[in-house]
This record gives C-alpha cells, sequence and structure tokens, in this order.
C-alpha cells in the first residue's frame, strides 16, 4: 500500500506526457514553404531561398485540400496574372461565318452516254466550258449494231407495204423495229428521216437532250466506247450549291436557319440570298467536321463554279450563361473550368458548352448566375495542380474526387 501514492503519480505523468504529444502533433502546420522562382525548394519552416535570396512562400500541402482544389497565395495569384469574374446571364447570337465554295448542283447535272458500243468518228464539241443548246450535235457514231438494226427497220417497212394478205404481221414488227432504234438513241425524226429514204447510213449522229455548260468531256475523236461510256456531262448553271465545312459544335444552330447571306468576294461581296437545305449527318473521322450545302440562285450566270465564298447564317439571340475562350479548357474528355471558391482557394469543375461566336463560349450546364469563374489565368491554374498533385484536374475527377 505504501507504494500506491508513487505509481499514481507515475500514472498521471504519463498521460500528461501523451496529451502533450497528442497536442504537438494537432499543431503539426499543413503547410511546406518553397520559392516562387524555384519551386523545387521545399522547406518545413520560414526562410530564404538558398539559391537566389527571396523569402520562401507558405503552400499548403496538397493532402491539406480536398481533390479539385488548388492553393495559391496572393503573390502566385499576381504573378500568374489570375482575374475572377462573377457569372451573369447575357445574350448570345448564333451568327456563324463560314468559308465556304460554290460548286456545281448535282441535281441539274447531265451526263449522255453511249446505248451501244461503237467509234466516235466526228466530235462536234472539243472545250470544256462550252455552251450546248438542246438539239446542237454531238458527235457522230459508227456502231454495227446500230446500223443493223436501222437495216431491221428498213426492211420490215419494205415488207409491210408489199405484203398483201399474209399471216405474218409486219406492222407488229415495224413497230418493234422502231422502239429498237429508239431504245438505241435515235431521235423520233432520224427515224422518219430513214423510212423515208429508204436507205441507212453507217453513221447516226446523236444530238444534245438538254442544255447546258460542259463540265466534263469523257471522250475524243476516234475513241471506241463500250456500251454505256459516258461521253459528255453538261450543268445547268441558273442554280449552284455553296457548300462549306462546319464543326459539330456549330451545327446545331445551322439546323434551326433555313435561309442564309452568301457574300461573293469576286463580285464586290455582293450578297445573294439562299436556303441550307442539307447538313450532312455524318462526321468526318480524320477531320472532325461536317458539310454544309445552301443553293443559291444564279440566273445572271454571273456566279460560277470553284468561287470563293462566306456563308453566314443569324439564329435569333437567347440568354445564356458565357465565358471567354481562354477560361474553357477543353480536351477529348470534355470541357472544365476553374472556380474561385474562397480567397485564394480555386475548384475545378465539369462544364456543357454550346454554341461559340468569335471570342465567347456559351455554357449550357454545369455553372449558376452568381457564382465566381476564373476567366484569365485558366492554364497557368492547371500547371500548378499538376505540380501540386502529380495529376491533372480531370484524371482526378475521374479517380473519384468529384467536387
Amino acid at each position: 500500500m505504501k507504494f500506491l501514492p508513487f505509481f499514481l503519480v507515475f500514472l498521471l505523468c504519463l498521460a500528461a506526457c501523451r496529451q502533450e504529444k497528442r497536442a504537438a502533433s494537432g499543431d503539426k502546420k499543413e503547410v511546406y514553404y518553397t520559392c516562387s522562382m524555384h519551386p523545387r525548394i521545399l522547406e518545413e519552416h520560414p526562410g530564404n531561398c538558398p539559391i537566389c535570396g527571396m523569402k520562401l512562400i507558405e503552400v499548403p500541402r496538397a493532402g491539406s485540400a480536398s481533390g479539385n482544389e488548388l492553393h495559391l497565395n496572393e503573390l502566385q495569384i499576381r504573378l500568374a496574372n489570375i482575374t475572377l469574374d462573377t457569372l451573369r446571364i447575357s445574350s448570345i447570337g448564333d451568327r456563324e461565318i463560314l468559308a465556304g465554295t460554290l460548286n456545281f448542283n448535282q441535281q441539274q447535272l447531265y451526263t449522255l452516254s453511249t446505248r451501244t458500243e461503237g467509234r466516235i468518228e466526228t466530235l462536234y464539241v472539243n472545250n470544256t466550258g462550252s455552251y450546248v443548246h438542246k438539239g446542237d450535235r454531238l458527235f457522230d457514231l459508227y456502231s454495227e449494231t446500230l446500223n443493223n438494226a436501222k437495216q431491221e427497220y428498213i426492211n420490215a417497212l419494205m415488207g409491210e407495204k408489199s405484203s398483201g394478205s399474209t399471216l405474218v404481221n409486219y406492222h407488229s414488227i415495224t413497230e418493234s423495229a422502231q422502239n429498237k432504234l429508239l431504245t438505241l438513241g435515235m431521235t423520233p425524226g432520224q427515224i422518219s428521216q430513214l423510212a423515208e429514204m429508204g436507205m441507212a447510213s453507217t453513221l447516226t449522229t446523236f444530238f444534245s437532250p438538254e442544255e447546258g455548260y460542259i463540265s466534263s468531256l469523257k471522250v475524243k475523236q476516234g475513241d471506241y466506247l463500250p456500251e454505256g461510256s459516258p461521253v459528255i456531262q453538261l450543268a445547268d448553271l441558273s442554280t449552284l450549291w455553296a457548300e462549306a465545312q462546319v464543326y459539330s459544335s456549330q451545327v446545331k444552330s445551322l439546323d434551326q436557319v433555313s435561309r442564309v447571306t452568301i457574300l461573293v468576294p469576286g463580285l464586290n461581296n455582293e450578297a445573294f440570298s439562299g436556303r441550307v437545305d442539307f447538313v450532312n449527318p455524318e462526321i468526318n473521322p480524320d477531320t472532325r467536321i461536317h458539310l454544309i450545302r445552301a443553293t443559291i440562285s444564279n440566273d445572271r450566270h454571273r456566279l460560277q463554279p470553284g468561287m470563293p465564298v462566306y456563308i453566314i447564317s443569324e439564329g435569333r439571340p437567347h440568354s445564356s450563361i458565357t465565358l471567354p475562350a481562354g477560361a474553357v479548357l477543353t480536351d477529348s474528355k470534355g470541357a472544365t473550368v476553374w472556380m474561385g471558391i474562397r480567397p485564394g482557394v480555386f475548384e475545378i469543375r465539369r462544364v456543357t458548352t454550346g454554341i461559340t461566336l468569335h471570342n465567347t463560349v456559351e455554357i449550357t450546364s454545369g455553372l449558376k448566375p452568381g457564382e465566381t469563374v476564373v476567366t484569365s489565368g485558366a492554364y497557368l491554374l492547371n500547371s500548378e495542380y499538376i505540380f501540386q498533385h502529380g495529376a491533372t484536374p480531370m484524371e482526378a475527377m475521374n479517380r473519384g474526387n468529384s467536387y
């Protein structure tokens, strides 16, 4: 019993030491000290940089902040030129100016092809770009098949005239031979002339069934062509296509616009009215762009395929949250912005973007009016985050460190 008081005193001293140890452990600062010019200098206590002699700055340890937060002191914020702004609703119009080119209206191209094999003895058109009227001579063709068909028609006509009452229906044979000549490309006028003359020429002249400019000449005089070979392509230039390539973010606004203004620099920026009649739903996997097309009238034939143009679409302005383009960081995984949650503390946040107009980006989700966002210096914040955490903000969020 006489040792009991000494034992109690020993227990009290031991408990006091443990409390002091916990207190000392709890008082340990969750910061380190580094040099703004030499960030590889890491010290546990304040002092001067051993390289340049500048006073070390206090930096919170990475473990003291959440996975998406970044702590900077006032000097770092000034050096990085970090500026913030309060979000508000503003008006943005989906006005797009696209560089494009005038092309042939593919729906107004006519290709004349041979309907039988043969050799082109005479070619009456030789220049691409020449205008061809309907009914103009194009070429003379020597074809054994066509000559045999013409002779069959003459023989049927002669048999029909010389036959009396016979079991042979020469009228039906004549009609069949006439339809064969029409199928091979002869005109009704040529067939009537053949019936009047009663003899067939070895050459057959082919005429233009349409009018337009020669956009492509596929053959030359003396060529032997198999059946179905294209000979000439004619283009009606009364309307043209103005085509441009757009990014996916621009397609949404163009879908809602039917009328566009087309400026032609080659005509002193004269404006023409057109309508968007096609937006390619398929994206080019190499360039990540879509093709859009507007039809433009060319009654006076002053416009020519190949001319550069500007396609301007103007949609109705609407209210939305907008940010400078430099405030939005984008990569293959999406878009993010840096938020100012309190003085010296920044947080990364995912957002969804809408249209982009000049240097302004529309934010459709992820932000609310009244919040504070970093408008300049976002890329430097990203670099500092990687330096402190050893990973990009997107990688940290993908690991489950959601805000």
